[in-house]
């Protein structure tokens, strides 16, 4: 990267870090149970609730319960429950059509980060009913309040239960873009495990990754502060911790519970200190071939943590004692690596991949230099690389075995 755009954008990274004391975060009100939600319903006057779901989960029992949970109350309904695994401007337009058909006033999300990141923008839509989501996209672009939203997630990984972002894909153009606006956070987050038992094991593991994912990422970036740290280096002994008790033992609540709190302290650190090139890249995978986020960020994680070199051995270190992973006695250097060793032995022991298949060299160009354009001047990482350097990561990453 050349030096004019490097100092454009570490003083546009200064600037943020700068406001951060007096930008309008919030945290959602937390509901350990589905069960609560229809009294919220009627606090608000809301009337009808729209879920966003997949199919997949509609037919799950974590479903049903708050299903039976609102029919009880006399809540009234409707489902949304073509969700993609990557969330489209298609699906949003769809949900939002039924929102506004079931003259809905609030929306529940149940899902991972697909299903949250749909109704944030449905919710943002009903907010701007006469402006298209392209217009809406990028950073502060939403000012108006959204309807109540209840995010349930039923991944323990996104952290989106908690976060400003949504991350839409637009299929005509194969790339993923962010939403970034304060109104976008939810008005509540039901962490209930019981919701999460029937997540599958491989979903498990991708998606706790992508949890150590975001708070490494909050971590190791030049826009860190107290709290940010703190809740980055609590999240990440969670997740070393129970992620793999998790996978194993699905029904394990303890577990499940300390998963789901993980990732919403993970939320928390990147909504304020931002996320880095590995979210980047992530996403213009997902983008261009579909690959679910959590898997590509699993993947991406130890390659570009390695990429970034000394510039990262101290704050590593320091996570890697703070989790248990080495001692204080280990040197910083050491100590880091034996960080990003444990990401790899967690990655291996859950059958996460080493590479993902289905990358085209034709594609690469393309999809670096969305990476370039998301990543750069907002995320404030420890090393700035322009579109041409990031195209190593995806030949890194790249399976052409097949």
């Amino acid at each position: 990267m050349n030096i004019g755009k490097k100092f454009f954008c570490r003083m546009y990274q200064f600037a943020f870090h700068i406001a951060l004391p007096i930008l309008p975060y919030r945290e959602p009100e937390i509901l350990k149970s589905t069960d609560y939600i229809a009294d919220k319903i009627r606090t608000h006057r809301s009337g009808s609730a729209l879920i966003v779901t997949d199919s997949f989960l509609r037919n799950t029992g974590g479903f049903q319960k708050l299903e039976k949970s609102l029919n009880e109350s006399k809540i009234k309904y409707a489902v949304y429950d073509k969700t993609r695994a990557n969330p489209t401007v298609k699906n949003v337009e769809e949900a939002f059509e039924l929102y506004k058909n079931a003259k809905c006033g609030c929306l529940i999300a149940f899902g991972g980060g697909s299903s949250m990141d749909c109704a944030k923008a449905v919710g943002a839509r009903a907010a701007y009913p006469k402006r298209s989501l392209d217009s809406l996209k990028g950073n502060l672009r939403i000012f108006r309040k959204i309807p109540p939203l209840f995010a349930v997630p039923t991944t323990a990984g996104t952290g989106s239960e908690v976060t400003v972002t949504a991350v839409i894909t637009d299929s005509e153009k194969k790339h993923k873009y962010t939403m970034n606006s304060f109104p976008l956070i939810p008005k509540y987050a039901v962490l209930d495990a019981k919701v999460t038992y029937s997540l599958p094991k491989e979903l498990t593991a991708t998606t706790g990754m992508d949890a150590l994912t975001h708070a490494v990422e909050a971590y190791i970036g030049r826009s860190t502060s107290r709290e940010t740290r703190k809740l980055s280096k609590e999240a990440v002994k969670l997740i070393f911790d129970n992620i793999e008790t998790a996978y194993n033992e699905p029904q394990n609540h303890t577990a499940r519970e300390n998963m789901l709190l993980a990732a919403y302290k993970a939320g928390i650190a990147f909504s304020k200190s931002y996320v880095g090139y590995v979210h980047a890249v992530a996403h213009s995978l997902g983008g261009q071939y579909n690959v679910p986020h959590g898997l590509a960020n699993s993947v991406l994680l130890p390659i570009v943590l390695k990429e970034y070199g000394k510039s990262i051995y101290k704050k590593l270190w320091e996570l890697a004692v703070s989790s248990g992973v080495v001692e204080e006695s280990d040197t910083i250097e050491a100590g880091a690596q034996k960080f990003i060793d444990k990401v790899c032995e967690l990655n291996r022991g859950m059958g996460i991949p080493e590479t993902i298949s289905g990358i085209k060299k034709e594609d690469i160009p393309v999809m670096a230099a969305h990476a370039d354009k998301e990543g750069n001047p907002l995320y404030p990482v420890p090393v700035l690389m322009d579109k041409k350097e990031l195209e190593k990561f995806y030949y890194a990453v790249a399976d052409w075995s097949k």
